[in-house]
């Protein structure tokens, strides 16, 4: 695997492999991999001939007050782990590369609709900055393939909105959630919690389930089983962001004739911000 930082060894690798008529697969990420980001590499691997991981923790998409500073870099652990699974292609842009001009100058897409409310809502700017960095890298990179976990559900569709708005010429790969044996989907902020924390956060999982198996057997109360789930959650000792009964297409409020749906969750363990979610059929 061979390491990169500019956008000229980048692109000069790449070209040659597209000369030579191979397939590109790219998975972005912000480092501090876990098996979560593994599976999408394994993903990339099984679907095209080359694979290249970005590693860059982009700071248009954290808010005020969020973990910037404080998320982990572990780029040498992060290394080994790409070498083992055979990735091509690592490139690791710092900010100065990716935005020269700085944010305050940078130019920005907003994806509209599937970016409002949920985290749209909680952390204001975020989905502008995920859309805007994917976006730049899938200009740099003009990858064939690029796979998304579904941890981040409105994050992939978000993406999958933008490629489709913007005639973007990338096959979006959806990659099932990670989890611990507890059900706790794998997050690089589960490196903030304590044993006894991760204890608490597979309730969040369990009231999904919960609430999915209520509405598999016919319970359409979407009011009712959303206070429930929160209510269990607050008990616990989860402070609830969100817990969104919604249709999974456009992630509005979900209605009697809706049969795709999603729950989509976040939640408050300490300081540390937890997402999930699980899809449903109800056909």
């Amino acid at each position: 695997m061979q390491t990169v930082s500019t956008i000229q060894s980048l692109r000069s690798r790449v070209k040659a492999w597209k000369q030579a008529g191979l397939t590109v697969a790219f998975v972005p990420t912000m480092g501090n991999l876990h098996q979560g980001h593994f599976s999408l590499v394994e993903k990339a691997k099984s679907v095209a001939d080359k694979v290249v991981v970005s590693i860059f923790v982009n700071p248009m998409q954290f808010g005020a007050g969020e973990d910037l500073d404080k998320y982990p870099r572990t780029l040498e652990q992060d290394q080994l782990g790409l070498e083992a699974l055979d990735t091509d292609l690592l490139f690791t842009p710092t900010p100065d590369i990716i935005y020269p001009k700085g944010l305050d100058a940078q130019s920005y897409i907003e994806v509209l609709g599937v970016s409002e409310g949920h985290c749209g809502v909680s952390r204001p700017g975020h989905f502008r900055g995920v859309a805007t960095v994917v976006a730049k890298l899938f200009n740099l990179v003009q990858p064939d393939y690029a796979c998304f976990g579904e941890k981040d559900f409105q994050q992939l569709q978000v993406i999958r909105t933008m490629v489709e708005d913007l005639s973007i010429p990338v096959e979006i790969i959806p990659v099932a959630t990670k989890r611990l044996a507890s059900g706790l989907a794998m997050s690089s902020r589960n490196g903030y919690l304590s044993d006894e924390e991760k204890e608490t956060a597979k309730v969040l999982f369990q009231t999904l389930n919960e609430t999915a198996a209520a509405l598999q057997s016919g319970n359409g109360e979407i009011e009712a089983l959303t206070l429930e789930a929160n209510t269990k959650l607050t008990a616990a000792g989860l402070q609830p962001d969100y817990y969104n009964i919604v249709a999974r297409q456009t992630l509005k409020p979900a209605n009697l004739g809706d049969k795709q749906l999603i729950i989509l969750a976040a939640a408050f363990l300490g300081n540390v911000r937890l997402i999930d979610n699980l899809q449903i059929n109800l056909d």
